[in-house]
């Protein structure tokens, strides 16, 4: 591909020297994704930062708004494998995870089975339009988003790291959707709302998609540097208040005595303490992607929308008054102070 490089393995380098290349990575990747992807650099920055997390991603929008192609760039702008999984409402767990197979010698009759791996055994997964299969078939990634593992048949088999998923889902109030259960949306370190594009950006994918062929575009990242960096991201320095601050603002999202107006009439329930790790793992990456070694108070507030939006749980009068999540953490980052 013009004017990229593929990066070269990490090899006895130290922490410093992997946190210089990584400006350089992440400019190199936006660039690849850039050749396919018009404008959206909010929802691509934030998927870098759950990228160089180790976090899984879901995004959420209409269709028609290239969340699967923003994926499939981003897959082919890594050197890693790749699997996608379509969702669809006869979707078995076993079409994700795998089964166990009978298989038969010819030769003396002997039958013994023989376990074929499931599309869930790669780097990098599609699950595509997540939201339209049953919450059965959708708590078949549960324990794979969580530990980096699959139980199949009484045994337990690891999946190689990296391990995340990139999920697609169209909003809930679409036809043929089902709602997400809590405990997987909470495996999901970031939440993200692809928008329509701007007038500009809308002429500029119509004019290159009909004067265009699709770029075919060329790994810039090897296996061994993503995960390389995505140690270092967690290896970071922060500082006391910036890891205060985080935990203040998960905890202001439950219902209790001492909530902010807008938690207490609102909210159902709020983020538990995974919420904390993902601002404070979001504010780390977000700080080193653009070149600052310690993560600042600023950094956990811009990532705080994409962690908290999917864990605030609003009641009925919140969808009887027409109030989104956003609104409400909006209200929160208003109330929490920044020092204490």
């Amino acid at each position: 591909m013009t004017g990229v490089e593929k990066l070269s393995p990490p090899a006895g380098l130290d922490d410093g020297q992997l946190f210089d290349q990584l400006a350089d990575v992440r400019a190199r990747l936006a660039a690849s994704i850039g050749q396919v992807i018009v404008g959206q650099e909010d929802v691509v920055n934030a998927m870098l930062v759950a990228l160089f997390s180790g976090g899984h991603c879901l995004f959420i929008g209409v269709p028609g708004l290239a969340k699967t192609l923003l994926v499939q760039a981003t897959a082919q702008s890594l050197g890693l494998n790749f699997g996608r999984v379509q969702f669809t409402p006869d979707l078995m767990p076993s079409d994700i995870t795998g089964s166990d197979v009978l298989d038969e010698d010819p030769a003396t009759g002997r039958r013994e089975l023989r376990f074929v791996p499931g599309p869930i055994f790669t780097n990098l997964l599609l699950a595509d339009e997540v939201n339209r299969t049953p919450p059965r078939t959708q708590a078949a990634l549960l324990q794979a988003m969580q530990e980096g593992a699959v139980t199949t048949g009484g045994r337990t088999i690891r999946l190689e790291p990296p391990f995340q998923v990139f999920a697609t889902q169209n909003p809930i109030e679409q036809e043929g959707t089902y709602p997400l259960p809590e405990a997987q949306l909470d495996r999901f370190m970031l939440s993200i709302e692809v928008g329509y594009p701007s007038e500009a950006d809308e002429i500029a994918v119509v004019e290159r998609t009909l004067t265009q062929r699709p770029a075919a575009l060329e790994p810039v990242l090897s296996r061994e540097t993503l995960l390389a960096l995505q140690g270092l991201v967690r290896r970071l320095p922060a500082n006391d208040d910036v890891t205060r601050y985080a935990v203040r603002l998960a905890r202001a999202t439950r219902p209790g005595p001492d909530s902010s107006d807008a938690v207490r009439r609102f909210v159902q329930w709020g983020a538990g303490p995974r919420a904390s790790q993902f601002l404070a793992l979001g504010a780390r990456a977000r700080a080193a992607l653009r070149g600052a070694l310690t993560p600042q108070i600023d950094d956990v507030r811009a990532i705080a929308p994409y962690v908290l939006r999917h864990r605030v749980l609003l009641n009925f009068t919140a969808e009887a008054e027409g109030i989104r999540p956003d609104a409400v953490v909006q209200k929160i980052l208003d109330v929490v102070p920044t020092r204490g």
